[in-house]
């Protein structure tokens, strides 16, 4: 929990910033705070949606919570942030946990 307080402590200064809000998700995460991490990846990515390392994470917890038509969305969007961004590692990475989610 030291490691949450001190990155909204972070935040206060810079409320918007995606990498300090990214971090913090992860550590929700880890604490089993998942609608707060789920909170988080979503406010970063509506408000900056090039912010790649964020739909992984954010689809993989979705899967996790039973929410697959919202996991699969995600990941199909972050293909797309990815492909436009040229981050051809991070859309195979989302290819590759969607066609493991989807039935064949």
């Amino acid at each position: 929990m030291e490691r949450i307080e001190k990155l909204k402590d972070f935040l206060v200064k810079d409320p918007d910033d995606s990498f300090l809000q990214h971090a913090l998700a992860l550590e929700y995460l880890k604490q089993g705070m998942d609608s707060d991490a789920k909170a988080l990846f979503e406010k970063i990515l509506h408000r900056e949606p090039g912010y790649i390392g964020s739909y992984y994470h954010l689809a993989k917890l979705l899967e996790r919570m039973g929410e697959t038509n919202s996991a699969i969305q995600w990941y199909e969007k972050g293909m797309i942030a990815a492909k436009a961004a040229g981050d051809h590692h991070a859309h195979a990475e989302l290819q590759a946990a969607l066609e493991d989610l989807k039935p064949a």
